[in-house]
């Protein structure tokens, strides 16, 4: 059986990046957060959570069809972006690896030291740092001053707040936009 709260081997405890531990069967399949032990709260990603629920389904498409993976993944999916969360914030974020553990339902888990919206800011800071890295390396020079341009009047903060009123993240049933 794999240590707690690292990939590779099923899991049934899950050490949190606040010191508590959570039993893996607790954190249902709707759950995006949690009130922990601690006071604090935690957001919660599991693998079969979609893309769009950081960002809109035009942008999941855009960057499925960019970014080629190296691993047993067909496309860019939520466990590459909890890869680049985890690895920004090595001790924010915990996971588990239940891919042996039939009763759960998902084969991966994060929990992180952040309530969901923060992470849900987080995602979308590392989307933009992503798009522009891969601007950068175009021979287009007018496209990165425009994507920059663009940047500077983006507010993460609004369009996290105003797609998470779309979404609607209090019902277990959003949707995509």
């Amino acid at each position: 059986m794999a240590q707690p709260g690292v990939p590779g081997g099923p899991s049934e405890q899950l050490d949190l990046p606040c010191g508590e531990t959570i039993h893996t069967h607790d954190l249902d399949l709707g759950v995006r957060e949690f009130e922990c032990d601690c006071g604090d709260r935690h957001a919660v990603v599991m693998d079969l959570h979609p893309l769009g629920r950081f960002v809109p389904e035009f942008l999941v498409d855009v960057l499925r069809e960019t970014i080629e993976t190296d691993d047993e993944f067909e496309e860019f999916t939520t466990a590459h972006m909890m890869g680049m969360v985890t690895e920004e914030f090595p001790n924010k974020v915990e996971s588990a690896d239940c891919s042996e553990d039939g009763q759960v339902g998902y084969a991966l888990v994060w929990v992180s030291d952040f309530e969901a919206r923060r992470l849900h800011e987080i995602v979308v800071e590392l989307v933009v740092e992503l798009m522009e890295h891969a601007i950068s390396h175009a021979d287009d020079d007018s496209a990165l001053s425009e994507f920059e341009g663009y940047m500077n009047d983006f507010d993460v903060d609004e369009f996290v707040e105003q797609y998470r009123d779309e979404r609607d993240f209090e019902s277990e049933h959003d949707s995509a936009v």
